[in-house]
C-alpha cells in the first residue's frame, strides 16, 4: 500500500528544518549587569558628599582592576565576578541627565531593567550608613528623577549611601556639593569593600538575598 503525503505536510517540514538551520543564536543577557555610580564630572566635585557614587564604584573598579574608557555618555569600565559580566558606568551627563547615559547603555548592552543597579548619596542616611532598595520614588533626588523619566519606571534596584543632613536650613546644596570630614572619609573608607560586596551579592545572588543580607547590618 502507497502512503500517500501531503504537500501541506511536506512544506510544513521544510519551514521547521529552515528554522533550525538559520535561526540565530540567542544571547543571554541574564548575567550582564549594569552598575551605574552617580556623580558630576570635573575637578570641583571631586570628594564631594554629592559625588559618592562615583567614589564607590572607582574603588570597586580598582579592586576588580578594571580599567575606565572614555565612551558616549560616560566612562565605562568592564569586569567579571564569575560568570557575571559587569557594566561600570560613571555618567559624564552631569547628576541631572543622569537617565540619558543609564538608558544608553543598558540598550547598547541589552540590559533588563532588573540587572540595573544604582549608587548614590543620600542625605536621609548618616554617614556611611548603606540601605539597598529594589524601586521606590527619587526622594528629590535629581539624578534619580532623570533615571526614572529616562527608564520610564522607579522598579530599579539602588544602593543608598549615607552622607548625613547636617545643615542649616536652605543650606542643603552647598552641603552636597561640600566634602567630607576627616572623620567621615575615615567611616566611608571603612566601608567600601562592604559595597563592593553588595554589589558582587546583587549579581550573583539577586537583589532579595542581597537585600536580605545586607540590610540587617
Amino acid at each position: 500500500m502507497r502512503l500517500l503525503i501531503h504537500p501541506l505536510f511536506l512544506q510544513f517540514m521544510w519551514l521547521i528544518d529552515l528554522f533550525r538551520r538559520t535561526k540565530p543564536e540567542l544571547t543571554d543577557c541574564s548575567m550582564k549587569y549594569l552598575i551605574v555610580g552617580l556623580g558630576n564630572i570635573g575637578d570641583e566635585y571631586v570628594g564631594t558628599r554629592h559625588n559618592i557614587g562615583f567614589h564607590i564604584i572607582d574603588a570597586f573598579a580598582d579592586k576588580q582592576n578594571a580599567v575606565w574608557a572614555d565612551k558616549r555618555y560616560g566612562a565605562i569600565a568592564k569586569t567579571r565576578v564569575k560568570n557575571a559580566e559587569l557594566i561600570l558606568l560613571k555618567p559624564s551627563t552631569f547628576m541631572n541627565l543622569s537617565g540619558q547615559a543609564v538608558r544608553y547603555w543598558a540598550q547598547q548592552e541589552k540590559i533588563p531593567v532588573e540587572n540595573i543597579l544604582v549608587i548614590v548619596d543620600d542625605l536621609s542616611l548618616p554617614v556611611a550608613k548603606v540601605r539597598m532598595r529594589g524601586n521606590g520614588s527619587a526622594g528629590g533626588h535629581n539624578g534619580l528623577k532623570n533615571i526614572e523619566s529616562c527608564m520610564m519606571t522607579q522598579n530599579y534596584a539602588r544602593i543608598k549611601f549615607g552622607i548625613g543632613n547636617d545643615f542649616p536650613k536652605g543650606a542643603q546644596v552647598d552641603f552636597v556639593l561640600g566634602t567630607f570630614s576627616d572623620e567621615d572619609n575615615k567611616l566611608i573608607g571603612e566601608k567600601m569593600e562592604y559595597v563592593g560586596d553588595m554589589i558582587k551579592s546583587f549579581c550573583l545572588q539577586g537583589l532579595a538575598r542581597t537585600m536580605n543580607q545586607y540590610n540587617k547590618k
